[in-house]
């Protein structure tokens, strides 16, 4: 089959012909129909990640099963499927009570293990990680799900507990931050997004962001300020979506007292620490939140939300390319300014 290899950290993809995936115990093997390209997967190639070369990258995914390993009872051939980018092993206590998102086994598609940028990627315990797609979802929305969505609605929804009326704070406007906006505005709060590019802010207010704030100080005020100001005494939830020392303390600062801060964004160091403004948190009793993808047996909700229209991922959607392109964008996203999300079409030349 075809796909993009990484060879070396930090050096060239290549997209070649590799040998096709086997069906593990347990688990299947999907035909990739939709595939996302994330910023996840950058952090991946610098090597903020350990995996093991030669490497797929890719975990955001859609597709049709293409075969079903030994001991699968719930999938067949055929299925319409996708996979939160985390998968639970089904077996710990984490997993039996709903919350594979954290599992100690897990396995994670372009991380622990060959991922989606291929015509055909394997997945582990398919019992408990896999998601039936609606007929009426296509295979693009359905991927979009997998990483940056699903993080987005549980991170707004479950872990925040985002109420009607209530002011949300989104740092950084790429896919995890404008399906963060999209998911606030079904649920009835309002909504300030906050990032350096002026486009990414314009899709921003196209799906309904209240305000908009451009974080290279040019108007002479402090981030935070801004959002206090807008919000007559600092938001009720933020989310730090791109994942810097810079945003994560801008996000926490821009809370009102008794306010929640969601980290979503990865915060690599040389450390493994990260520096954030924690008297602040200690005096107005503030709530650090983390959030990790979502259970698949979380998806329901979420993907009745997306049959009755109410969310709309496919909006967010703003490029479809090969994986000779994406071998090219991957390379450079810590410097991209592309808005929304691209998807990755493997059969595509």
């Amino acid at each position: 089959m075809r796909a993009m290899v990484m060879d070396a950290v930090g050096r060239p993809l290549e997209v070649r012909e590799v040998a096709a995936p086997v069906a593990p115990a347990g688990g299947v093997v999907v035909t990739v129909r939709a595939t996302g390209l994330c910023r996840s997967d950058w952090h991946a190639w610098v090597g903020h990640e350990q995996i093991a070369l030669p490497h797929i990258p890719g975990h955001e995914l859609a597709g049709v099963v293409d075969t079903v390993g030994e001991g699968v009872t719930a999938w067949r051939v055929g299925d319409r499927v996708t996979v939160p980018f985390v998968c639970g092993c089904g077996q710990c206590e984490w997993c039996l009570r709903g919350d594979a998102q954290v599992c100690p086994h897990q396995e994670q598609p372009g991380f622990t293990h060959h991922g989606s940028f291929a015509e055909r990627v394997a997945l582990h315990a398919a019992d408990t990680n896999l998601v039936r797609i609606p007929d009426s979802v296509s295979f693009d929305a359905a991927a979009a799900l997998g990483c940056r969505f699903a993080t987005a609605f549980r991170a707004v929804h479950v872990r925040a507990r985002l109420l009607p009326g209530e002011w949300l704070a989104v740092f950084g406007t790429g896919g995890v931050g404008l399906s963060a906006i999209m998911i606030a505005r079904a649920l009835g709060a309002r909504v300030i997004a906050v990032d350096r590019n002026p486009g990414a802010l314009d899709a921003a207010a196209s799906l309904g962001a209240d305000h908009t704030v451009l974080a290279d100080g040019s108007d002479g005020m402090p981030v935070a300020d801004r959002v206090h100001e807008l919000t007559h005494g600092g938001a009720h939830v933020s989310v730090d979506a791109v994942g810097s020392e810079q945003t994560s303390s801008d996000s926490i600062l821009s809370l009102r007292r008794r306010g929640r801060h969601v980290q979503v964004g990865l915060l690599p160091s040389e450390s493994g620490l990260s520096a954030i403004p924690m008297a602040r948190a200690i005096s107005w009793e503030l709530d650090i939140l983390g959030s990790h993808g979502m259970a698949a047996v979380d998806y329901p909700a979420m993907l009745a939300l997306i049959e009755r229209g109410a969310l709309r991922p496919q909006d967010l959607i703003t490029a479809t390319i090969s994986l000779e392109e994406a071998a090219e964008r991957l390379t450079v996203m810590d410097r991209s300014t592309a808005v929304g999300m691209t998807m990755i079409d493997p059969t595509a030349q």
